[in-house]
């Protein structure tokens, strides 16, 4: 009996040193599984502060995505109007502690209708990925709604 016992013991110090440590990685890839890394994307951006100059942001004021959470901002780097009618802009929206995603927005002037991209993105978006009709939701406050979808095409390296 007392081999039975060695034998049972070494292998449940084996499971305890070399199994269980590695369990943590195993729910944090289930975590990040495709099915949670894609869908709906629903913001509303906030334009009462928008200066009109490069540099000029957005304020996201509702998202359906914590990567992107409510006070992230979306900054311009060219002004409105070139090419005339339109904002056209590369675009870096800023989640915050570093995390960005880069990409590029144009909406018409006269009609408020536009179109966001996002390509790439560094910390939790990483692999950030998403298309985005721009309507305007109101005029007087200076808010736009942004629908669409997203994907991430890699894990997040925070």
């Amino acid at each position: 009996m007392k081999p039975v016992r060695t034998k049972f013991s070494l292998t449940l110090a084996l499971l305890l040193c070399f199994v269980l440590p590695n369990l943590s990685s195993v729910v944090e890839a289930s975590d990040l599984a495709p099915a949670a890394r894609s869908g709906k994307l629903h913001l509303v951006k906030d334009t009462s502060q928008y200066s009109g100059l490069p540099g000029g942001f957005a304020t996201i004021a509702v998202s359906n995505l914590a990567s992107v959470p409510v006070g992230s901002m979306i900054f311009y780097d060219q002004a409105p109007d070139i090419p005339a009618g339109l904002i056209d802009s590369n675009v870096v929206l800023d989640a915050g502690n570093g995390n960005r995603a880069f990409g590029r927005c144009t909406t018409d002037l006269v009609t408020w209708i536009g179109l966001c991209t996002f390509s790439d993105g560094v910390g939790t978006l990483s692999g950030f990925h998403a298309r985005l009709e721009v309507s305007l939701k109101s005029l007087d406050l200076g808010t736009f709604d942004l629908r669409g979808t997203y994907r991430f095409t890699r894990h997040s390296n925070k």
